[in-house]
């Protein structure tokens, strides 16, 4: 969950950064794509997050 956040606050960065500064629109196309592997990731692990859990007998 801690990775989560941490991608999704470098991505808001990178995006303000490359909205802000003139000459740097890469940063904003960077911040962009670790915003969506970010969320494709999230989408992942809350998807199978049922099934780690092992029953010890």
């Amino acid at each position: 969950m801690s990775l989560f956040l941490l991608l999704i606050l470098v991505a808001l960065v990178l995006g303000i950064i490359g909205f802000a500064a003139h000459g740097l629109f890469y940063l904003l196309i960077i911040g962009a794509t670790v915003l969506l592997a970010d969320l494709v990731y999230g989408a992942v692990r809350l998807r199978r997050g049922g099934r780690r859990h092992r029953i010890v007998r």
